[in-house]
């Protein structure tokens, strides 16, 4: 369902005070993340305990950066709902209602909701309505089947560990933008997603990283693609499936330079190629040691 857009609210106005996200925040210096080829134009956008690397060529984020504080979220905020355009950059360079209009794409929230909503209470809810910014969403299959339960459970899971133990996290998300990606009112539709999760292990900077897929699946999902490759429809996407992958890796799709990450990551180095992308049944099975 699409909300309306509204650039009133908490959310709204000209958006000229938000901190954004703090590379300092962990202890531990962790960039916001930025591409590796400096001819590609990005616009980064600050809002409350986030911030965005816009990409205006692909109307897409190629990055997320949120800080979670652990010790002070806050779960009873209510949900904005408001999606709505960023005043600060043109309409053009953002994906807006008209991608997600009449069709079987959901808006993915790249920041999620819920981790930027602590503090006070008037920052909190500055916070949630934040996210609901086109230029923090992306287009998802509206499938929910167990690739994507894995891939909500785990970020439910750091959510939830991050308030049971009052830790502080950076996350970073954006879809992987890849010049195949298929095109699709205006957009190209991404095809895959990543996350990266930084905290501070055993003092010492630590990070885990994966990867979604929403690509069609030809073995299994061929009715589903030959029946979504039609003039006007979405591209046709397959089954969510969720991996953990070296950090290394999420680097080398996305184009991004991740600072001190790769270098932290907990994931064992794999001799075997097959095994350097671990898939995911469950959260719990994840390498990750918070």
């Amino acid at each position: 369902m699409i909300s309306s857009d509204d650039s009133e609210g908490p959310g709204g106005g000209s958006l000229t005070d938000r901190d954004g996200y703090d590379a300092g925040f962990l202890g531990p210096a962790v960039p916001l993340p930025r591409l590796s080829q400096p001819r590609v134009e990005t616009v980064v956008l600050p809002y409350t305990h986030f911030s965005v690397v816009l990409r205006p060529d692909r109307r897409l984020a190629a990055a997320t950066a949120v800080c979670v504080d652990g010790a002070r979220l806050l779960t009873d905020v209510p949900r904005s709902d408001r999606w709505r355009y960023d005043p600060r950059v043109a309409e053009e360079w953002q994906a807006g209602p008209e991608v997600y209009r009449d069709n079987s794409l959901d808006r993915g929230h790249l920041v999620r909701r819920l981790d930027p909503v602590w503090g006070v209470s008037a920052v909190a809810v500055r916070a949630d309505s934040d996210t609901f910014h086109y230029t923090n969403a992306a287009p998802q299959a509206d499938v929910f089947n167990q690739g994507k339960q894995v891939w909500q459970g785990l970020e439910n899971h750091l959510l939830d560990h991050a308030a049971r133990h009052e830790r502080r996290l950076t996350v970073l998300t954006g879809p992987v933008l890849h010049d195949a990606d298929p095109p699709y009112r205006g957009i190209q539709v991404p095809l895959r997603f990543w996350k990266v999760v930084a905290f501070v292990h055993e003092g010492a900077l630590a990070a885990t990283a994966y990867v979604l897929d929403q690509s069609p699946d030809l073995t299994r999902d061929a009715d589903r693609a030959l029946a979504g490759a039609v003039p006007g429809a979405p591209p046709p996407l397959g089954a969510f499936r969720t991996y953990q992958v070296p950090v290394d890796d999420v680097a080398l799709l996305t184009g991004l330079d991740l600072g001190p990450l790769p270098a932290a990551d907990l994931m064992p180095a794999a001799r075997d190629p097959e095994a350097r992308w671990r898939r995911l049944e469950a959260p719990d099975e994840t390498l990750l040691h918070l």
